[in-house]
């Protein structure tokens, strides 16, 4: 044990002595991939090295910095982020607005007392009320998207006092238990079932929603919430079809459910306005959020709701706790994020971006026409659908070696999605299109 301890020591001083450094010389970059690869197997997951190792022309590269919408890998090679984090950097990696605001606070206080009352909380929270539609007026502070929504399924059991909710087929609400119910894949819920009580609707049928929500109130197995992802993410960036929000309003109206949107992926400005149910005009009881809530420099997410959903958990507001959602740092950087989108207008560039986008992925898809299929998707969340799974890895391989990092939803690569920082540049959009021009030719070439 005490050389285990030495150990520890040394390594610890080791990193903290590589993070003071502004630049690494070559046998320490050597060793910083080296141990980032042996430690990632031996203490992390050995399984991610053998998927890097399928989907990249170099598995081991390993990221160091980054800055705007590109990062570098640990020997300062650059990488156009057309990934974005899974939606993470709506501001772009480390916003300087955002990094200012982070480091000022932990100046100040890092973490909260847990006992008094911490401002930032109270300030996002009324921003929050601002930026989101119609009567949501509440927000719980958590730590991530899936903490956000297994605090939707207990304020919409505290509401309805039913325990029985609905998903959508191709969903995908995060794995906490809770969530994990939500998400539809098989893959990820077999290994453990049985969880809570969840069934699943075919996406965008609103006749099949009407049928299940009419059988369940006639049997009294009555639903409690109905969680819809607007824009379905690890689904394939799947959009909901015109009125199909607004029908999900009035069927959970008419059988007393609640109706739940998972805007994780799709809110903050990412689809061309703040959340993208205000596209459709639609208000939900509850709304999740996470991702790019923290810019892209700090974990926080929430779950946000109307009065009515708030009524029980101010009876009693022990039914659920977080140590470290809503602590002051993550605070500030969620309020420095609303700052930026809303002063550089950035739901408004992500609309312009995007459909930009779209305009010259369709036009490479009728010119590659055995690769690409097509593309779909709102703002700066999209998606480029291949002919198949082996396809889409060739592609997200030959872009990876144009030094553009980009992937496929979860476990499919037959949808690769498109989700740059909403800061990208035009001359960064066009190096892109440049990219996926060659390596589509390229791919086309080896069919």
């Amino acid at each position: 044990m005490q050389a285990q301890t030495s150990e520890a020591q040394n390594l610890s001083a080791y990193v903290l002595d590589l993070l003071s450094k502004k630049t690494l010389n070559e046998q320490e970059r050597e060793r910083v991939i080296g141990d980032s690869v042996r430690y990632w197997s031996d203490h992390v997951n050995a399984g991610f090295l053998q998927y890097r190792k399928s989907v990249s022309t170099d598995y081991t590269a390993v990221e160091w910095e980054d800055e705007g919408a590109v990062f570098r890998d640990v020997h300062g090679k650059e990488f156009i982020d057309m990934l974005g984090g899974f939606g993470i950097y709506v501001v772009g990696h480390r916003h300087p607005k955002v990094l200012q605001a982070v480091r000022q606070q932990l100046d100040r206080q890092a973490l909260h007392s847990q006992e008094l009352i911490d401002p930032l909380r109270t300030y996002l929270a009324r921003l929050v009320s601002l930026i989101t539609p119609g009567p949501l007026q509440y927000s719980f502070f958590s730590n991530s998207g899936t903490e956000s929504i297994e605090a939707c399924l207990k304020m919409a059991m505290l509401t309805t006092g039913r325990h029985h909710f609905v998903g959508t087929i191709g969903g995908f609400h995060g794995k906490t238990l809770g969530s994990l119910g939500g998400t539809s894949k098989g893959v990820f819920r077999e290994p453990f079932l049985p969880l809570l009580h969840w069934s699943h609707v075919p996406f965008g049928d609103l006749d099949a929603l009407s049928t299940f929500l009419k059988t369940c109130d006639f049997s009294g197995d009555k639903v409690a919430a109905v969680v819809i992802e607007p824009i379905q993410g690890e689904g394939g960036i799947n959009v909901a079809p015109p009125g199909y929000l607004a029908g999900a309003r009035e069927l959970c109206d008419r059988y007393g459910a609640v109706l739940v949107f998972d805007e994780v992926q799709s809110g903050m400005g990412r689809t061309g306005t703040m959340f993208y149910c205000q596209q459709e005009g639609v208000t939900p009881d509850l709304m999740a959020v996470g991702k790019g809530f923290g810019g892209g420099v700090m974990p926080i997410g929430a779950c946000i709701g109307t009065a009515r959903t708030w009524e029980r958990y101010i009876d009693n507001p022990f039914l659920h706790t977080t140590t470290f959602g809503g602590n002051p740092i993550c605070c500030a950087a969620a309020i420095a994020t609303i700052n930026v989108l809303l002063e550089e207008d950035l739901p408004s560039q992500a609309r312009q971006k995007g459909d930009f986008l779209l305009r010259e992925l369709e036009a490479l898809a009728r010119k590659y026409p055995r690769v690409l299929r097509g593309s779909r998707g709102v703002g700066l969340m999209l998606g480029m659908e291949f002919m198949d799974d082996s396809i889409g890895y060739a592609v997200s391989k030959q872009l990876f070696a144009r030094n553009i990092l980009i992937s496929g939803t979860y476990i499919n690569a037959r949808v690769l999605r498109v989700e740059p920082p909403l800061v990208i540049s035009q001359a960064q959009l066009e190096q892109f299109l440049n990219a996926l021009e060659q390596s589509l030719a390229q791919v086309q070439r080896e069919l």
